[in-house]
């Protein structure tokens, strides 16, 4: 257990956390912290297993403590020689990091000095951020809200999936009319409370599980209600997540269509179809193609996904993967990295990531993106991905996904409706950071189906707390 010494209040947990993630060998160790302030510096020493390193930065404006806890963690990595691309940076959301110090008046150029230098973030990861948050800032929208709608049902589970997801032939199987029923009640109930509340919706956003897995019937049913309860008159972005081919026909593509969903998502994860199989996701490239043609004849702007580091995938296959997307033409294309997700059969099983070229991919990645007029315009990391990896999307110019970049940055309050939904909602306090309070539908539908109304009751009753202090600075009830 490592032992930490240190003449500030900081906090053990975030080091240890940090340090069994990203420098396991300093577990053991007693460390010893020792810092210094004056003229407007910070100076902090870490010693450990007769080990010693230190640097001085600037204040950044953060609570002192704050800003040496920071510095521990990059010594930390330079004191066990640790070079890596993404620096000290582990969190999920690097990008809110740097918009933070660009609220505060920092310019481009001083950020990148300080994810360079203070925490020790590749100039590539550094270029990388900057050009993501350049496109984020045209797009985000403090004054309105988003929904998202999940259907927690699939055909089957891919192994490496930990979202709220359970397979229609199964025993959760037999709640899917109930479930259902429970959602149309409470897209009925949101709906009226947020005509009744004047929220402004921008972008809607139906997932989960895979949506498409509706019988046509039932798809109808739910564009219907949420055309008929939901305020859609200033919805700018309405997305669909269809994104298993084996779900699709084209009659439920006409029928998004005619319902008004502008946005699908058709995800390949990998044209390896040995790949496919080994992680329980059936593909039929053949119908693949067919629903592209079709979602491309009926106007839809088209998302495609694919995984880097599937199980038993070589740098060759991922190759071919990248290759082949060049077939066809997709509005936006998020890249991912694999990560072990604690709730996955994966993480539990024989993971079986083979090393990969990262000079070939990357090098790879940006040329396919370039051919294709794709540029970053979100970015979101995962905890026990490669050490080089990050979830990426790219997009054409004018064709971003407005709900991706909220939900990434966590500016906008989400009304989350359906199964394993999170609802955030999201104040300043008192030193201007955001404080994101979140509600969570329960996953699994028959405790969705249980506990609706109460989970309802109290959801809309924080956002009508949440409308109530808009502009303010107060805090939840």
């Amino acid at each position: 257990m490592m032992e930490i010494h240190a003449d500030f209040a900081l906090n053990p947990r975030s080091v240890e956390e940090f340090a069994r993630v990203l420098v396991p060998e300093a577990l053991t160790a007693v460390l010893q912290v020792t810092t210094e302030e004056r003229d407007g510096e910070i100076r902090v020493g870490l010693r450990a297993g007769g080990r010693e390193a230190a640097y001085s930065w600037r204040a950044l404006g953060d609570p002192a403590d704050e800003q040496k806890t920071a510095m521990v963690k990059t010594l930390l990595l330079r004191l066990y020689g640790k070079s890596l691309s993404w620096g000290s940076l582990m969190g999920v959301r690097p990008t809110k990091v740097l918009r933070r110090y660009w609220e505060k008046g920092f310019t481009f150029s001083e950020t990148r000095e300080i994810f360079r230098a203070f925490y020790d973030v590749s100039p590539e990861k550094t270029d990388l951020l900057h050009q993501v948050l350049k496109r984020e800032l045209a797009l985000l929208n403090r004054d309105a809200v988003n929904m998202y709608i999940g259907i927690p049902y699939c055909r089957t589970r891919c192994v490496y999936c930990s979202f709220a997801s359970y397979e229609i032939g199964g025993g959760v199987g037999r709640y899917y009319r109930d479930f259902l029923e429970s959602l149309h009640r409470e897209i009925d109930a949101a709906g009226a409370f947020l005509k009744k509340h004047h929220f402004t919706l921008e972008s809607l956003y139906i997932g989960g599980g895979t949506p498409s897995i509706l019988e046509e019937s039932d798809l109808e049913a739910l564009l219907g209600q949420i055309e008929k309860s939901v305020p859609l008159e200033n919805l700018l972005e309405y997305t669909f997540e269809a994104g298993r081919e084996d779900s699709l026909t084209r009659e439920k593509l006409a029928l998004m269509k005619v319902r008004g969903v502008r946005r699908i998502s058709l995800n390949p994860q990998s044209f390896n179809e040995e790949t496919l199989r080994r992680i329980n996701r059936p593909f039929d490239r053949r119908h693949f193609d067919q629903m592209y043609e079709a979602a491309k004849a009926l106007g839809f702007l088209l998302n495609m996904d694919i995984i880097i580091g599937l199980p038993g995938e070589t740098t060759e296959q991922v190759l071919f993967t990248l290759k082949e997307l060049k077939k066809y033409d997709p509005d936006n294309l998020t890249i991912h990295s694999l990560a072990f997700k604690r709730h996955s059969r994966l993480f539990f099983g024989e993971k079986g990531r083979i090393p990969l070229d990262k000079d070939r991919i990357s090098d790879e990645i940006a040329r396919l993106t370039a051919e294709m007029d794709l540029m970053p315009y979100y970015l979101y990391r995962q905890k026990n991905l490669m050490e080089w990896g990050e979830n990426v999307g790219y997009a054409k110019e004018g064709l971003e996904s407005r709900f991706n970049v909220e939900m990434i940055e966590e500016n906008q309050v989400t009304v989350g409706l359906g199964g394993g939904a999170v609802t955030k909602l999201i104040t300043k306090d008192s030193g201007g950071r955001d404080v994101v309070k979140r509600l969570i539908n329960p996953k699994e539908p028959a405790l969705y189906i249980r506990e609706l109304d109460e989970r309802l009751a109290e959801k809309l009753e924080k956002l009508r707390q949440w409308k109530a202090a808009t502009g303010s600075t107060r805090g939840f009830e």
